[in-house]
């Protein structure tokens, strides 16, 4: 019977190239995995196709057939049958001397929270048990991101099958996974929980796959693989376009070869012709057993960066010691700033501990935030900018290359959300980004605090940031919030912003459920207006509730100056029960009446210090 690990022991093997690549040119353009049922001869030539070309080895077609992908289009119930259809095609174009791979992709990539360590398990094993019931030749995994996940599904298969394992991980940066793990230190995990196999596949072209595998070690009880993409991809006419460079594949499989890789195959782009090349580029070669390390520069060159010179203490330094203020100023729709700069100085005069500076709320545009916070430090104020991120506006090279300027120009205190939706907004047409979902922006911000990129490259320095989160108690499940809070503190949120709170009882519901948590809390109070202005925010902005005593209340004053001193005192008298349970206060400002949110910070002082008087 034929043995993987015995012909890999003797010589390199050539595996196929991309599947989806194929499918793609022949009108797929959504779910490849199931033509395994609909179209199931197209799939077969693409097998036999690669065989022709050289390949020993050829994997099914179910990179992403489980569960949790085939649900984005509609076919969850249909796991088991795209497997097993997957299993019988890949054996049906194999020859005496092909072995068939039953392939299980990675599902997490930088978004981590959108599936979950239990989904993902239960998911991958629904896949695997098909296809080792399948009688598959070995299990590849392939393109996995995340080192956690990979770590968990090997851990699974050694516990299942002593069929050969080939654990690919995929890379932002040649040389280094995205949480920063050098990839000889992964390897060496992965070789230990019994990996036969490890290797790298997918984002990368052969170039710096090849630069990657130079400071890598011969392992003693794994063998090296690699499957680079055909190369960087072009967009050209709405698609992905690869170098069709096929030449260049053969010089690179004498190279791969001389890294000590015993199997050799293709990622995103490659084609039969790139595989027949590779063939040929080890034809006549053996494996080599011994091979010079280049001494690698550390990849994570980290060191803690000097303390800015700061006089003032920070908003968690404050909120230990006092009772802190953060108001909330929107930046203008448009281009008149005096009266934004006028509202900075007098929050500033009335005591105020930072000014928030929002990210284009309700998805409306604004002047950028981080201009206006350029603004306020240039008044040499004694306030610090807060700065609003939401994850709606901008994709990962966006929000990495934003953190890094704020960085740069001294701004330290971050306010990281979801963002509102577009689609309540003036450009109710416009794309939401979402690349990431709030949690893992923390996570992604806090990662920059080690000296980390999102990608997991050496920032060559730590940033310092201090992130707060948003909480809403305005909800009918408390205790499932404050779960939520929980998570988001075990991401790094240093501190907590709470949507606007209507309600005395829910101030007091809010300490009894997180007094047992030590992350300051600033409890947000915003001052109504009129009673127009109420009735809009309870039945239109999500988020927020008012009590039927503060709309009876607001209602009452049809005068809008008599309907402002309503609005003054009830966020007043919210502010007294707040005080008593809460060290911190957040005020909005209502359609920039700075005036307002600066008689209610100068009562926030007054109140303090009466209260340190009698204590």
């Amino acid at each position: 019977m034929k043995s993987l690990q015995k012909e890999l022991q003797e010589k390199i093997l050539i595996a196929d190239g991309a599947i989806g690549t194929l499918l793609y040119a022949h009108g797929v353009d959504q779910c490849f995995e199931s033509y395994n049922v609909s179209k199931p001869e197209e799939v077969l030539q693409v097998h036999r196709s690669y065989i022709e070309a050289g390949a020993d080895i050829i994997q099914t077609n179910t990179y992403g057939a489980n569960y949790i992908k085939l649900s984005r289009f509609g076919l969850e119930e249909q796991v088991h049958q795209i497997n097993v259809k997957a299993v019988q095609i890949a054996k049906q174009a194999a020859r005496n001397n092909t072995f068939v791979l039953g392939t299980i992709g990675g599902i997490r990539g930088v978004q981590k929270l959108i599936t979950s360590k239990k989904e993902i398990t239960r998911s991958f094993k629904e896949q695997l048990f098909t296809l080792l019931l399948e009688g598959v030749d070995g299990i590849l995994l392939e393109t996995y991101y995340d080192l956690e996940e990979l770590r968990t599904v090997l851990e699974i298969v050694r516990k299942e099958t002593e069929l050969p394992v080939i654990t690919n991980v995929s890379m932002h940066e040649p040389g280094i996974l995205e949480n920063g793990t050098p990839l000889t230190d992964a390897f060496y995990q992965l070789e230990e929980l019994g990996a036969d196999v490890v290797g790298i596949n997918c984002r990368l072209g052969p170039h710096h796959m090849i630069e990657s595998l130079e400071s890598v070690p011969l392992l003693d009880k794994a063998y090296l693989s690699a499957f680079p993409n055909a190369s960087l991809p072009a967009y050209e006419n709405g698609r992905l376009v690869y170098s069709e460079q096929t030449d260049y594949f053969k010089q690179c499989a004498i190279k791969f070869r001389n890294q000590g890789v015993r199997l050799i195959g293709g990622c995103c782009g490659t084609t039969p012709e790139h595989i027949k090349a590779l063939k040929e580029g080890i034809n006549g070669l053996d494996p080599v057993t011994r091979k010079e390390i280049k001494e690698e520069n550390p990849l994570i060159i980290t060191r803690d960066e000097p303390q800015q010179e700061d006089h003032n203490p920070t908003i968690l330094d404050t909120v230990k010691e006092r009772q802190t203020v953060i108001v909330e100023l929107d930046a203008p729709k448009h281009l008149e700033i005096d009266e934004f700069i006028e509202g900075v100085k007098q929050l500033e005069k009335a005591g105020v501990d930072a000014i928030t500076l929002a990210d284009n709320s309700l998805a409306t545009p604004r002047i950028s935030n981080f201009a206006m916070a350029m603004k306020m430090k240039e008044l040499n104020l004694n306030v610090k900018p807060l700065i609003h991120l939401t994850c709606r506006d901008r994709n990962l090279i966006g929000l990495q290359a934003h953190l890094m300027g704020l960085h740069t120009l001294d701004f330290h205190d971050i306010l990281a959300i979801t963002g509102d939706p577009t689609r309540i907004g003036g450009f109710p047409g416009a794309s939401s980004v979402f690349d990431v979902t709030s949690f893992e922006l923390i996570r992604l911000i806090k990662q920059c605090n080690q000296g980390l990129s999102f990608s997991g490259a050496s920032l060559r320095r730590k940033t310092n940031f201090q992130v707060a989160a948003a909480f809403n108690p305005n909800v009918a499940n408390l205790e499932k919030a404050v779960k939520r809070m929980e998570k988001k503190i075990e991401h790094g949120a240093d501190y907590f912003l709470t949507q606007p709170i209507f309600n005395h009882e829910q101030i007091i519901a809010l300490y009894r459920e997180t007094k047992h948590l030590n992350t300051p809390i600033f409890i947000g109070i915003m001052p109504l207006v009129s009673h127009k202005n109420a009735e809009f925010l309870h039945h239109e902005v999500p988020g927020m509730k008012l009590s039927d005593e503060v709309r009876a209340r607001m209602q009452a004053h049809s005068n809008r100056n008599d309907a402002i001193q309503e609005g003054i005192q009830i966020a007043k008298e919210l502010i007294d029960t707040a005080i008593n349970y809460f060290n911190g206060i957040y005020l909005i400002t209502p359609f920039m009446h700075y005036q307002i949110t600066t008689k209610l910070t100068k009562y926030i002082i007054k109140v303090n210090n009466e209260r340190k008087i009698l204590h």
